[in-house]
């Protein structure tokens, strides 16, 4: 099935029976480019990872997302959710979600609460509680596709990356499909000057090594994003990949916290000056020992 054929088919799914009716096969599709292996052959094999999603005033579309993340972890791996203090019920959602996927086969699973400043700071409360060597980060409304985590650990088997930043279909709050290349739409590129000057990293379609995480934290006080810090601190040691798949569907509404609305100049200028302060201050991750873990 070609890509915009995939891309499409999950969309009918989840508009026809939400999303575990849309995701429910996802432990049995045969794994793209090996004939025969499927997806649940992978997840026996594979590495441990850790996820760290941020959420506020997310209750809408949380439950969509959840659902497309765990039938691609195991009892191995780390679900973290910080939930910022919101006008709706997110925190008490997370929580239930938490408390009703249990058994041997279900991933760690833990909420906490935000420390309620900014974006960043409640990313950094998640990341920090991750404890696996490949971190994905997630953001609160979009879905991920069946193949996503597969598709980034056998990149990251492949290639010294610190951070691999993968491509996304736009989908508006309805999800009906806007545009199937976010890449192509926002002209995104790697390149540390540009980075800087105009962020290619969107922190939904990130995942990166520990090595990168300990490097990056803690966060430096008045950086713009905290997908922009990564994916700048990670350009400056020239260890970037970026995937032309896309792997989740990036939902786009009213109340997304990342906006196309820009700051004033002067604002722009303090946020740069502060990301290339910090990033002359940080010092180089250090490269663990023994083989890369991934799925080869």
């Amino acid at each position: 099935m070609s890509l915009p054929s995939k891309i499409t088919a999950v969309v009918k799914r989840l508009k026809k029976g939400g999303a575990k009716a849309a995701l429910a096969d996802s432990t049995d599709v045969t794994s793209a480019g090996e004939p025969g292996v499927t997806a649940t052959d992978l997840l026996a094999k594979r590495p441990p990872i850790s996820v760290a999603l941020a959420a506020k005033d997310g209750a809408r579309f949380l439950v969509e997302q959840v659902v497309s993340i765990l039938p691609q972890l195991t009892a191995s791996d780390e679900l973290i959710i910080s939930v910022d203090p919101s006008e709706d019920d997110t925190l008490e959602l997370a929580r239930a979600l938490a408390e009703t996927t249990s058994g041997a086969a279900a991933p760690r699973f833990t909420v906490l609460e935000g420390p309620g400043r900014t974006i960043a700071a409640n990313f950094e409360q998640a990341l920090r509680a991750c404890t696996n060597e490949i971190i994905f980060l997630a953001d609160q409304d979009d879905i991920w596709l069946e193949d996503k985590v597969s598709t980034i650990l056998k990149a990251f088997a492949r290639s010294d990356a610190l951070l691999i930043c993968h491509d996304a279909a736009i989908v508006d709050e309805h999800l009906n499909l806007l545009e199937l290349s976010y890449f192509s739409w926002h002209k995104s590129h790697g390149g540390l000057v540009r980075s800087v000057l105009r962020n290619s990293y969107v922190g939904c379609c990130l995942a990166l090594r520990r090595e990168l995480l300990n490097a990056a934290l803690p966060f430096p006080p008045n950086i713009p994003m905290h997908d922009q810090w990564l994916g700048c601190l990670a350009e400056r040691f020239r260890r970037t990949l970026f995937l032309e798949s896309p792997l989740i569907l990036y939902r786009r509404h009213s109340a997304n916290s990342t906006s196309d609305r820009h700051a004033g100049l002067k604002q722009m200028l303090g946020w740069r000056a502060a990301l290339l302060k910090a990033l002359i201050k940080r010092k180089s991750p250090q490269r663990p020992r023994g083989p890369r873990k991934g799925i080869e």
